[in-house]
């Protein structure tokens, strides 16, 4: 018998080393509409700088790699990496050392305000 609030392990909450699936993130919006030429640019800068701010240079490229990637192919990728999902969507992982990775949505997925270039 658990205590009041527990709740039955599953297969996402089995323990440390269980890795938790990768999902899209949420559907989110950028404070101004960007086009996707600027959504680009944001992306590049992004990658460009942050390997400056601590982690392993292999684990950031293995993010990136896993950002741009389909589903399937994220998980596979993050899971081989030995990378540890916080939080499902990406935007919070560890590696194996404990270093922390932050990433932005606009890495991730699109904004619902993108603006198509005709």
């Amino acid at each position: 018998m658990g205590c009041a609030g527990s709740t039955p392990a599953t297969k996402d909450t089995a323990g440390p080393d269980s890795t938790k699936k990768v999902r899209k993130p949420k559907p989110w919006k950028h404070p101004q509409p960007i086009t996707v030429a600027q959504l680009r640019q944001m992306r590049e800068e992004f990658w460009d700088t942050a390997p400056h701010y601590g982690g392993q240079k292999e684990i950031w490229d293995a993010l990136r790699v896993a950002a741009e990637s389909e589903i399937a192919l994220a998980q596979a990728i993050v899971e081989s990496a030995g990378i540890i999902v916080s939080n499902v969507d990406l935007t919070l992982c560890y590696d194996e050392r404990g270093a922390k990775y932050e990433l932005p949505k606009y890495v991730l997925s699109e904004p619902t305000n993108l603006i198509r270039d005709s």
